[in-house]
């Protein structure tokens, strides 16, 4: 291979001297070396250089947002009346279902006070069949008379069934007594027989 030999022209075509060919040798190195040192920068302290660069970013934005804000100073009495128009009408909408709650509430007064009243009228009826000799018989609202049978004539009573209780004075499940084909007594006490 030949060796190339470059040299350095101005604008005019004229060779430069060799202290700016040394010059533009030595830059691309500092750019370099400069590169390589940020690269080593953000390479050790990066964790701690991101979230930096980041809230910076943030605090920058916030600050544009308040400054545009603050800049219009109409909007502020626009605002007011708004809210004030928006205060008017949950206060209207509040005395509104204010109003729908007292509603339900008289009307739930009243069906409890009915109520009541039957009840109250229930127990007279119930204390008057009472004090003439018939039995009155709850929910159901029956009044029948001491006179006539336990059971209505259409249903028939039933046999009671014959059974036996499932434990007898005469069962005793520790001693073995009275049971059935299985039996248990518990061990002897003391010291075991045997070689």
């Amino acid at each position: 291979m030949e060796d190339v030999v470059i040299t350095n022209v101005d604008k005019n075509g004229d060779e430069l001297p060799d202290a700016d060919a040394e010059e533009l040798k030595r830059q691309p190195r500092e750019l370099s070396s400069v590169g390589l040192l940020a690269g080593e920068l953000l390479w050790t302290h990066g964790c701690y250089l991101l979230p930096a660069l980041a809230a910076l970013l943030a605090l920058l934005v916030y600050l544009a947002k308040r400054r545009r804000t603050g800049s219009q100073p109409a909007s502020a009495p626009q605002d007011a009346e708004a809210v004030v128009r928006r205060q008017e009408a949950m206060e209207a909408s509040r005395r509104r279902m204010q109003q729908e709650q007292d509603a339900k509430a008289a009307i739930f007064r009243e069906k409890r006070k009915q109520q009541e009243e039957e009840k109250r009228r229930q127990k007279i009826e119930e204390w008057d069949s009472m004090r003439q000799g018939k039995s009155f018989h709850g929910a159901s609202g029956r009044l029948r008379s001491r006179d006539e049978g336990a059971a209505p004539s259409g249903t028939a009573a039933k046999p009671k069934s014959d059974k036996k209780p499932l434990r007898s004075s005469e069962y005793s499940p520790l001693s073995g007594e009275g049971g059935g084909s299985c039996s248990w007594r518990p061990a002897r006490r003391g010291p075991s027989s045997g070689g």
